[in-house]
């Protein structure tokens, strides 16, 4: 069996992206866990003077706000308890970073993101070129999701994929989130003696994803396994190598690479160009068009798709938004920005292109999706 590392070696990474969970940033008693914390940032200092650009994705300010404003539940009984323990937490949460990196002389910056600046195209890139410059200026941008503004219906949800989107948007070598095991068993390791870690995830398939279990014991945090392997998949479609590891022990990225212990999640050797990473990277869609067999095998061959092949539509879509493109099995295969709007695209259904003018009055475009602008997923 391949060690994980030798496929995935952090330190090998131009840009690296680190996530933290609240259960490792703050002990039970809504402390910051300070010792552990000054370990991984020597780690991460003595890389980024090495010539590395790091980034750090860290939770914990809900946990720390609750405990100075004396919320229950460590903040999370209530949308406005959670925004307002993060609004309080998040300045303490900027104040450690900034001194723990100082001491290394190195400048630590904020970055706040919601999920709109990862899903809209304009914002998106305009958080790349941020990150960037102060990556590339020396600085390391701590970045958490900026839960005092979002809500339910508009936020991550958790780090992992925040990490994960980052990670494709500033295009890492690799994406590594530190957690409170040792990465991915093939059953729950807390009561299952027989449990083996899987060291290298080659493929996500359906039976590597029954193997996730719940969320974390914690109780602090809000991500999970199954929420480890969204993020998998969403570092795979931008060519990130991404890496579960323990953080439950001191300077856990200098144990990965000593003993090797892990679950990897190799990138594909040939990874989509920058807009297509965006799109395989959206956590949200405006609609779906479901298409038959032949269209699907033709868009595998790479080729657009055409009003022929569609079955039929879902959700509300306008001239460009993003579609998620689902297989009569029910399955993703191909996400892209559609050249129609839902009510022209129903219409077209099962059509030939040439007769799109008679239907509609007009053709902008023959392929309902353009292969230019679609991703296979």
């Amino acid at each position: 069996m391949v060690a994980p590392v030798e496929l995935f070696s952090p330190a090998k990474c131009h840009r690296l992206v680190v996530k933290l969970g609240s259960s490792l940033i703050v002990a039970p008693d809504g402390t910051v866990r300070r010792q552990w914390l000054e370990g991984l940032v020597a780690e991460l200092a003595a890389r980024r003077s090495a010539g590395q650009q790091i980034l750090v994705v860290s939770s914990g300010a809900i946990a720390l706000g609750a405990r100075r404003l004396r919320l229950p539940k460590g903040g999370r009984a209530s949308l406005e308890d959670a925004q307002a323990s993060a609004a309080v937490g998040q300045i303490e949460l900027a104040q450690v970073y900034t001194e723990l990196f100082a001491a290394h002389g190195i400048q630590a910056a904020q970055l706040l993101l919601t999920l709109q600046d990862l899903e809209d195209r304009r914002r998106y890139l305009n958080v790349r070129a941020t990150a960037g410059r102060l990556v590339e200026a020396g600085a390391v941008p701590i970045i958490n999701e900026n839960d005092t503004v979002t809500t339910a219906e508009i936020r991550f949800g958790d780090n992992d994929r925040l990490a994960a989107r980052v990670g494709q948007a500033v295009e890492a070598g690799g994406v590594i989130l530190l957690s409170d095991i040792d990465g991915l068993f093939t059953g729950d390791p807390k009561s299952d003696p027989d449990a083996e870690l899987i060291p290298v995830v080659p493929q996500l398939t359906p039976e590597i994803e029954a193997m996730a279990g719940g969320v974390g014991a914690s109780g602090m945090g809000s991500g999970g396994m199954v929420s480890k392997l969204q993020a998998a998949r969403i570092a795979a479609s931008g060519g990130c190598h991404m890496a579960i590891i323990s953080g439950k022990v001191d300077k856990p990225l200098s144990r990965f690479e000593n003993e090797k212990i892990g679950t990897v999640f190799p990138a594909p050797e040939s990874a989509p160009v920058s807009r297509k990473r965006w799109l395989a990277g959206r956590l949200k869609v405006a609609g779906t068009l479901i298409i038959d067999d032949g269209a699907a095998a033709a868009l595998a061959q790479g080729r657009s798709l055409l009003p022929a092949g569609m079955k039929a539509v879902a959700g509300h879509f306008e001239r460009g938004d993003v579609v998620d493109i689902v297989n009569m099995q029910g399955k993703v295969v191909a996400r892209g920005l559609v050249s129609y709007q839902t009510e022209e695209a129903a219409r077209l259904c099962g059509r030939k292109s040439h007769e799109i003018e008679a239907i509609l009055g007009y053709s902008p475009r023959a392929a309902i999706v353009h292969r230019d602008d679609m991703v296979i997923l």
